[in-house]
C-alpha cells in the first residue's frame, strides 16, 4: 500500500476517474491487449477488483473526496489512502493521510497545493447550482461540451486541458481530479454499426482513453513524482438481469477497475 502520509505534501496527487466504466469491460480490455498505456499502469495481475461507496457520479464522488476511495472487494479491513478525521474510523492506517478538513481538495490547499478539476460528466458541468458543488471545492474547473459525454473526443480534448492545467502550475504541488467522459453513455459512437450501448461499445470507448492518455501522463512526468490512482467511480448495466444503467445496487454497478501508483521518480 502507497503512503500518503509521508508523501504529501512531496508529490502531486491525481484522481483519474473513469465514469460508468464496468470492472469485466476494464479486464477484458487489459487481457486483449487492446489499452497499453493503463496496463503499462497496472501490477502484473492486472485492475484490481474494488467495491465503489457510491453507484452514481454525484455520490461517488463526494465520498472520494472525503476519503472514501473504493474498497477492495474481498474481506478484511482495509487501510484507505486518505481520510478525513472522522471519530471511530477503523479503516485509516499508518501510511493514512487523515486531514481535519471536510474534503481531500480543502486539505491539500491548506498544504500548498493547487487543485484542478476537469469534468466531463454533467456534475461538472457548472451549468446548475448541481453540477457546480463538485466543481466549487477546487480553485481552477474546467468543463465545455467538448470535454463532455457527447464529443466522441472528449478523451483526447480531456487530457489536454488537464495536462496543460498542471503545466502552467509552477512551485507548488498539484491535486487533479478528471473525470473522464469517454466510458459514460452513449458509448455506441465509439463502435462502427452499433445502435446500443453494451459492454463491447464502452471498451471502444475505453480505447480512446488509453490512445489519449500518455498527453496526461507525459505532462505529470515532466512535473516530477505523482500519486496517481485510476479508477471508476461506479460501473453500469447494459441489460444485465433486466437492469439498464446505474444508481441501482447490482454487482456490475458496485464492481469498479482500480489501480494506484507512484507515477516518476521521488
Amino acid at each position: 500500500m502507497l503512503r500518503p502520509r509521508d508523501l504529501i505534501p512531496g508529490c502531486d496527487v491525481v484522481l483519474v476517474t473513469l465514469d460508468s466504466l464496468r470492472f469485466d469491460v476494464a479486464a477484458r480490455a487489459h487481457e486483449l491487449g487492446e489499452t497499453p498505456n493503463l496496463s503499462a499502469l497496472l501490477p502484473p495481475d492486472g485492475w484490481e477488483a474494488r467495491h465503489t461507496p457510491g453507484s452514481f457520479t454525484y455520490a461517488a464522488h463526494h465520498a472520494f473526496l472525503a476519503g472514501f476511495l473504493p474498497t477492495p472487494a474481498r474481506p478484511g479491513r482495509h487501510a484507505r489512502l486518505f481520510a478525513a478525521e472522522f471519530g471511530g474510523s477503523r479503516s485509516t492506517g499508518s501510511g493514512t493521510f487523515v486531514f481535519p478538513e471536510a474534503t481531500l481538495p480543502q486539505a491539500l490547499a491548506a498544504r500548498g497545493y493547487h487543485t484542478v478539476c476537469v469534468g466531463g460528466v454533467g456534475f461538472f458541468n457548472g451549468r446548475t447550482a448541481l453540477g457546480s458543488a463538485l466543481p466549487a471545492l477546487f480553485a481552477e474547473a474546467h468543463w465545455s461540451p467538448a470535454l463532455g459525454v457527447k464529443n466522441p473526443d472528449s478523451a483526447r480534448v480531456q487530457m489536454g486541458v488537464a495536462a496543460d492545467a498542471v503545466t502552467r502550475v509552477a512551485g507548488r504541488p498539484v491535486f487533479l481530479l478528471l473525470n473522464v467522459a469517454a466510458t459514460h453513455t452513449p458509448t455506441h459512437m465509439y463502435l462502427p454499426g452499433a445502435r446500443v450501448d453494451s459492454p463491447d461499445s464502452q471498451r471502444a470507448a475505453l480505447r480512446s482513453v488509453d490512445a489519449a492518455l500518455p498527453i496526461l501522463l507525459d505532462a505529470l512526468r515532466a512535473r516530477g513524482s505523482a500519486l496517481l490512482i485510476v479508477c471508476a467511480d461506479h460501473g453500469t448495466c447494459f441489460g444485465d438481469d433486466g437492469y439498464w444503467g446505474h444508481r441501482i445496487a447490482h454487482p456490475a454497478v458496485w464492481t469498479v477497475p482500480y489501480t494506484e501508483r507512484i507515477l516518476g521518480a521521488l
